[in-house]
């Protein structure tokens, strides 16, 4: 049975005392309604923008509470704390942050507190700068992203130079590559074994008789300007002066016999019949070898060595001399060109010495025919390949650089790279310098290779020693050349190369480097 509730009396009549006194005081405790259930913190700016902020909620202080339950408006002691800017996030900024959190996108090797961290420097910095409405917050890498971006870069820069070397693999010995020197003379920089020949001593040597001081050797010849041929056409046709020019000798029947005895002579086009007068005699051309050779070993000098020697093979030229000593004038050329890339100045070099080496005469045909194989797998030249293929006969395939040359060749054709870096490592003569030239294609199409025979990942050390780099360094920084910054991963103290990423990326990079080659001109 409900208890009965005594009525409240009419509006107007007066309260009987068992009302009054029952309904006295309520039957519950005021209390101050909270604002927001967040914490408080000390900066008004958050870490980012998923929970805002609020000023600390305020409770009645228990002096101010009567017994009865109401709360009696006394004056707080504690003065009133300053409130809260309360700060409008952008759209973009909240799904920046949102997007950082997707599952999806979210990297096992990234701790949360990482993110937050990375995601409270990101905001507070542009909140800062006053460019928080203006960043284009939808292209911005995640958190995750720059962290292992940042690991990647520390990972290239904490390493020292010194325990990159310790850590290189046991079969790269240092730079293995002969010098264009080392096969002409047999004597390094610096080396005074060689006796040096009569004409080099005494009052007449060869440097008292060079043409013109060494600090004028590089400067550009002087051409006259198209308006100074302007002007003096225009005074010509006006009979201001009148020029004479010299009559042009006759074709000589026979070869020029030289008779210039300048040992240095800069290389000139010819627009007419040469003069004996500027072309120098054999004997001549053999002291400005002499002197090419020291000049080369001492100052490294390109631009001025190839000038000389191709003066000295106009002036062989046009005095039709074909002995040994033009083959060693282009042998020595090649090798220099070849040290130093110019492949436009070496193949010029190769073609003219298949000619001589036609005529019996003494050289290096072996050396310069594997150059000529190797220089073809270089330009994926095909057809010239196959040539040079079928005009060797038995004995020059049993030549040490010509089995080593067709030995390049089989393994690039039957896709053996580790067979091919092994061969790389062990590179006779100066073959070396034309494999470095493929050398980088041929690494991509390997890894390749690696990246869908081996996954999700590999040590880089295996990288490192497969494809014979110098060092972990040297290894991945060809990744990261190619745009690899995602796919190194610091792993309990071991670089990882993520293979099960990368195939696509470098299948790309390798279509690309396999475009063909066209030589063209020189440097």
């Amino acid at each position: 049975m409900l208890p009965t509730w005594p009525a409240a009396p009419p509006p107007g009549a007066e309260s009987s005392t068992g009302y009054a006194t029952s309904y006295s005081a309520p039957a519950y405790t005021a209390v101050q309604v909270r604002q927001s259930f967040g914490q408080s913190y000390s900066t008004p700016q958050p870490s980012y923008p998923l929970a805002h902020t609020y000023g600390p909620s305020h409770s009645p202080s228990p002096s101010a509470v009567d017994s009865a339950g109401n709360v009696n408006s006394l004056p707080s002691t504690a003065a009133p704390e300053p409130a809260k800017t309360k700060i409008d996030w952008p759209d973009s900024v909240r799904r920046y942050v949102q997007r950082a959190f997707i599952p999806a996108n979210l990297d096992s090797t990234v701790t949360r507190a990482e993110m937050e961290a990375r995601l409270k420097e990101t905001i507070t910095q542009a909140n800062e700068k006053g460019v928080l409405n203006t960043l284009d917050w939808d292209t911005m890498p995640l958190p995750q992203h720059m962290i292992r971006e940042e690991r990647a870069r520390a990972l290239l820069t904490l390493q020292p130079k010194q325990q990159a070397q310790a850590q290189a693999p046991t079969h790269a010995p240092g730079n293995k590559k002969r010098k264009s020197w080392d096969l002409t003379d047999g004597a390094a920089p610096g080396s005074s074994s060689a006796t040096p020949p009569p004409w080099r001593n005494g009052p007449g040597r060869l440097e008292d008789r060079v043409s013109f001081s060494p600090d004028k050797r590089d400067e550009p010849l002087k051409q006259p300007s198209k308006l100074n041929r302007a002007d003096k056409r225009q005074k010509r046709h006006e009979g201001e002066y009148t020029t004479y020019r010299e009559e042009t000798p006759p074709p000589l029947d026979g070869p020029v016999v030289g008779t210039c005895q300048t040992l240095e002579k800069r290389f000139l086009r010819l627009t007419a019949a040469p003069k004996p007068s500027q072309v120098r005699p054999p004997y001549i051309l053999r002291q400005t070898l002499e002197l090419l050779k020291k000049r080369w070993k001492k100052d490294q000098n390109y631009s001025y060595i190839c000038d000389q020697f191709k003066s000295m093979r106009q002036d062989l030229t046009v005095q039709h001399v074909r002995d040994d000593f033009t083959v060693e004038v282009y042998e020595i050329h090649a090798r220099i060109a070849l040290e130093k890339g110019d492949l436009g100045e070496y193949n010029q070099c190769q073609t003219q010495l298949k000619a001589l080496y036609k005529l019996g005469l003494k050289g290096k045909p072996n050396e310069f025919t594997a150059y000529r194989i190797l220089y073809f797998i270089h330009t994926a030249n095909r057809t010239e390949l196959n040539n040079a293929l079928a005009d060797l006969t038995a004995a020059e395939k049993k030549d040490k650089a010509i089995k080593h040359a067709l030995d390049v060749r089989s393994a690039l054709a039957l896709g053996n790279y580790h067979r091919f870096f092994q061969l790389y490592n062990d590179t006779p003569n100066m073959g070396a310098y034309l494999m470095d030239m493929f050398v980088g294609r041929e690494r991509l199409a390997a890894l390749c290779n690696i990246c869908r025979a081996y996954k999700p990942d590999l040590p880089l050390r295996f990288i490192t020693e497969e494809l014979y780099f110098e060092s972990d360094l040297e290894a991945a920084q060809f990744i990261l050349d190619h745009d690899g910054q995602a796919l190194l991963e610091d792993r309990g103290g071991t670089v990882l190369f993520l293979t099960g990423k990368a195939n696509s990326l470098f299948e790309s990079a390798r279509t690309k480097a396999f475009s063909r080659v066209d030589i063209k001109g020189q440097i």
